[in-house]
């Protein structure tokens, strides 16, 4: 079961990364190119994490470094997507998409294109015709489930201004 404990690893993850990229897009003070801001740092620690990590647990791991053409091809394609996904919901944000929404939708959809490109790539042994309704159901009711979530979303409080902080003079003798 340990499949599950990553499995749940990356909800967690992926489930938290959309709000605090969005936190982090605002926090750069840059209405203009803060989400640009934000994703060079994203790009760093996907540096530090899967760069420097996987070549770490290679060393010790002893592996040898042959890279079959076809499986770098392959991974540099799948690592394109992920990065031009996280590129896209940049732009959804500064789009004035609310993480809530686009969040949502996301994780709504991903798993239904994930399902059938991967029943596409590795089709069932009876073909589509064999496969059980409760299939069709789950897609259906990952749709439904994204467009309530975006559209009953909860109604952000209003921002209270902030108190300008008052200059104190300095005691001049």
């Amino acid at each position: 079961m340990n499949w599950l404990f990553y499995a749940l690893l990356t909800v967690a993850t992926w489930g938290l990364y959309g709000v605090y990229l969005h936190s982090g897009q605002m926090a750069m003070g840059d209405p203009v190119n803060g989400r640009y801001k934000a994703f060079l740092f994203v790009g760093i620690a996907y540096f530090i994490i899967a760069v420097l990590a996987p070549l770490l647990v290679l060393k010790v791991n002893g592996a040898d470094f042959s890279f079959p053409a076809k499986g770098i091809w392959l991974s540099l394609f799948a690592g394109t997507l992920g990065a031009i996904g996280a590129f896209g919901i940049l732009l959804a944000f500064g789009a004035k998409g609310s993480p809530t929404v686009v969040m949502s939708i996301v994780f709504a959809a991903a798993p239904i294109v994930n399902a059938v490109a991967a029943t596409m790539m590795h089709p069932p042994k009876d073909g589509w015709g064999g496969i059980a309704w409760q299939f069709y159901a789950g897609i259906v009711l990952a749709a439904v489930g994204g467009c309530l979530v975006s559209y009953y979303k909860p109604t952000p409080a209003p921002k209270t201004a902030l108190a300008k902080p008052v200059p104190v003079a300095s005691a001049q003798r």
